[in-house]
């Protein structure tokens, strides 16, 4: 028993029923196989969709149904279907849920001290321009949110802050959930990218410099999109100035941030492409509203009978949004006048987690300029460990293997790396707490926001654990590279294909991470076998930037069924009072959210085949 559930080595089947359907013409077999390996994904979108179930059941519903379709059907060892769900599920835990949990504590120390009721503040105040603060509030501000917080924060926050500034309800709601599109492949500091990199092993930094040359294009467009979506073309090119600055600001710092590792060796910034971006087209366009150019005619919505909403938000995936907290106007930043020091000091969290996030990032370079971890009081910076029964124990199929390939490299590795002291979510808790200590807070408050955010996080982290447990027993069980072959028969349309498969991987898990967990390996196998196909021959692009591009536009695609998934939704309707509205919402962003993602489909089909934008792939 012990050798059958962790001694022996499993090569994959890409048609496991090939032994099972008796005097089957292949092609049933084929086709038998691809509804089998589609299982997983059928139940988890079933219980999202159909059944209304939370993520985090759903997720556990899809793991269990991998598990034993990797055992019973693909011949995979019990133990070691288990041995991939645990290793996916640590890695869903630490980074990325460690990630998630530090950026929303900062976020929310921000809300506890009263510094996010002067930077909201700070923003409205700049223009009396409808249009103006849709791009200011919706596109701008929301980017930082998702930068630093996410999880529903930028539609819930910003939703709410444009209906106090007069704009429409239902208006408001849909401008904000277009808005929150091209920032979401960095949201929650890269944990997206980061997810994505540890399915496919392509590094985090190589996507990020592909999503570098997609994502500034569509940041130029979403600020005339959603400006579009509020007014008549003439109302909206009499503020084009502005779109152009404000769009343009963030989409030149948000290519600068994605791919300054390739300009500057060892500057590895890109987990601060959002934030970054985001101050930056703030502060550009607040200058050039206030020195260059301002609207000859503010236009403002007729007065509303919406009022600023004081609920709190609660998303599909179980997490609140403290919409109350967030508008808050009470307290002792509500009258302080907005002189430079008090937006600076309101302002300085963020810069507190930059120079943080800048100091793990020279010890990762250090770690692996010297290929072994430092050591502080006889504690190493990280510790690796090999999975048992799974590492170096499990070999594709001969199909899916390089040519002139190794023993060695048939075999897929799985070690674990705890890199507790590098992984993004502890340079940002260290500047959660070093901001606690600058801002003054007090030790309840300090206890409130830690409080707050383990309520906060009790369904998403979990939820993020399973998904990546499911993706991981697709992985190593061969299930993923069944439907890879079968997507691979859509030849040379499928670059334009993999958007869509993003999208919807979006709209079904409810995060760009939860889709790149879903879908990223399985991508990555088809972006191979339409490569071997032929289909690429006529463009420049190696194997290895096929794969890259695929993949990529798995998650740039993705963001864009951001706008459409239950999560959003319903946040977006609570946070702008319009609970029971949930389906006219998503009647009125569905033919949006497949119009843009087309259009990334689109702009990856050039990148693979088109010259000069395949020179974009790395």
């Amino acid at each position: 028993m012990p050798d059958v559930l962790f001694g022996l080595a499993y090569v994959q089947n890409l048609d496991p029923l090939e032994a099972r359907v008796v005097a089957a013409l292949p092609v049933v077999v084929r086709v038998l196989s691809t509804l089998v390996a589609a299982l997983p994904v059928v139940v988890l979108f079933y219980l999202l969709v159909g059944r209304r179930w939370l993520a985090s059941g759903a997720g556990a519903a899809g793991s269990v149904v991998a598990i034993l379709i990797a055992w019973l059907v693909y011949g995979m060892p019990p133990g070691m279907a288990a041995a991939s769900w645990a290793y996916g599920a640590a890695f869903g835990l630490l980074p990325i849920g460690w990630t998630v949990f530090g950026a929303m504590a900062l976020y929310n120390l921000t809300v506890e001290t009263g510094q996010f009721a002067v930077i909201r503040r700070s923003i409205g105040s700049l223009s009396g321009d409808a249009r103006v603060q849709a791009v200011l509030i919706g596109f701008c501000f929301g980017a930082l949110m998702e930068g630093a917080a996410g999880s529903g924060a930028p539609v819930a926050i910003c939703g709410a802050m444009l209906v106090g500034l007069g704009v429409p309800a239902f208006r408001a709601a849909v401008i904000c959930l277009i808005a929150n599109t091209s920032p979401v492949c960095f949201g929650g500091l890269g944990v997206p990218i980061l997810t994505l990199g540890d399915v496919t092993g392509i590094p985090p930094e190589t996507i990020s410099v592909m999503c570098g040359h997609q994502l500034p294009i569509l940041s130029c467009l979403i600020p005339f999109y959603m400006v579009k979506v509020m007014c008549s073309w003439r109302q909206t090119l009499a503020v084009w100035p502005a779109l152009v600055v404000g769009g343009g600001s963030f989409a030149l710092c948000q290519y600068a941030f994605a791919t300054m590792h390739t300009w500057v060796p060892g500057l590895s910034v890109w987990p601060l492409t959002d934030i970054g971006a985001s101050i930056f087209s703030l502060m550009t366009l607040s200058l050039f509203l206030k020195f260059v150019w301002r609207p000859r005619d503010e236009w403002k919505f007729a007065p509303p009978t919406d009022r600023p909403v004081a609920v709190v938000a609660e998303g599909t995936m179980g997490h609140g949004v403290d919409v109350r907290a967030a508008l808050r106007d009470s307290g002792p930043t509500a009258t302080l006048p907005l002189t430079p020091w008090v937006v600076a000091r309101a302002w300085s969290p963020f810069a507190v987690m930059a120079v943080c996030l800048a100091a793990a990032g020279a010890v990762r370079q250090y770690e692996a300029k010297t290929k072994s971890p430092i050591t502080v009081a006889g504690v190493a910076s990280y510790y690796s460990f090999e999975v048992p029964s799974l590492h170096l124990e499990v070999e594709r199929a001969d199909r899916l293997q390089k040519l002139n390939a190794t023993d060695d490299e048939k075999k897929e590795k799985a070690v674990y790396k705890l890199a507790w002291l590098t992984a993004p979510g502890t340079p940002v808790f260290a500047a959660t707490v070093i901001s606690a200590l600058l801002l003054g807070a007090s030790r309840r408050q300090f206890t409130s926001v830690l409080r707050k955010t383990f309520v906060q996080m009790k369904v998403p982290i979990p939820t993020i654990a399973f998904m990546l447990g499911l993706s991981y027993v697709t992985k190593y069980s061969g299930i993923d590279a069944t439907l890879g072959v079968a997507f691979a028969e859509a030849g040379f349309l499928y670059p334009f294909f993999a958007a869509m498969l993003g999208w919807l991987g979006v709209f079904l898990t409810g995060t760009d991470a939860g889709s790149n967990a879903l879908f990223g390996s399985l991508q990555q196998i088809t972006a191979g076998q339409v490569y071997e196909s032929g289909a690429f021959a006529g463009s420049e692009l190696t194997r290895a930037q096929a794969e890259t591009l695929i993949c990529t536009a798995n998650s740039t695609g993705g963001v864009m069924g951001k706008m459409i998934d239950a999560q959003s939704i319903c946040v977006a309707t609570a946070g702008t009072n319009q609970i029971g509205k949930e389906a006219d919402l998503f009647k009125a962003v569905i033919g949006h959210s497949i119009f843009l993602a087309a259009v990334v489909g689109t702009m990856t089909m050039l990148q693979a085949y088109a010259w000069p934008f395949t020179r974009m792939v790395p």
